[in-house]
């Protein structure tokens, strides 16, 4: 079983920041880990790793990227074990549509100032008629879009919320792809 999923924030998007997967692949593998693979264009790199601390293994990915490839993504590092737990905590269940579905996943957990900016942002978007929710726990935040993503007012409020207040590297991935990595981890 794969142990890590590295989230590349920004990779292969509107023609900024390419990098190709087997290059992506060739980094991760040249760092020691094991049983590495790459899902999509996006970033998403699942591997077996003998180190722990999510933290430290997103600050080596970070460098040996952009020293290797001149491309400097932000990498946010899950454990299995915490996407599966991401996975189990929906609270949106009865979204059918996965596109509907986002996880906005952040390198450290989200502080009390950054749940209260989620709940205000979900206010502030519903006050003006949108249907969309968010649920901010743990390190994720849970984004329902019911009229897509495209058209997310609270999606729009919620990246205006500063770093510093987010606590820094955040990346998004929509239900599918959160679903789809867990079952890549699980087949390792």
């Amino acid at each position: 079983m794969r142990t890590h999923l590295a989230l590349l924030r920004g990779i292969n998007v509107g023609g900024r920041n390419r990098l190709a997967m087997a290059d992506l692949r060739e980094v991760v593998t040249s760092l020691g880990h094991r049983d590495v693979a790459t899902y999509i264009q996006s970033g998403n790199v699942v591997l077996t790793s003998t180190g722990t601390d999510a933290a430290a293994l997103a600050d080596d990915l970070e460098r040996a990227i952009a020293e290797r490839t001149d491309v400097h993504p932000g990498v946010v590092v899950v454990p299995r074990d915490a996407l599966a737990a991401v996975v189990a905590g929906n609270p949106y269940p009865g979204e059918g549509d996965p596109s509907r579905l986002h996880v906005v996943f952040h390198r450290a957990p989200l502080t009390p100032e950054a749940v209260e900016a989620v709940a205000d942002a979900v206010r502030r978007a519903q006050a003006r008629g949108s249907r969309d929710e968010a649920t901010a726990t743990g390190s994720v935040v849970y984004l329902h879009t019911p009229d897509g993503l495209g058209r997310s007012e609270l999606a729009t409020l919620l990246a205006r919320v500063p770093a510093d207040v987010t606590g820094g590297v955040t990346t998004t991935r929509n239900w599918a792809t959160v679903t789809r990595l867990l079952g890549l981890l699980d087949e390792g």
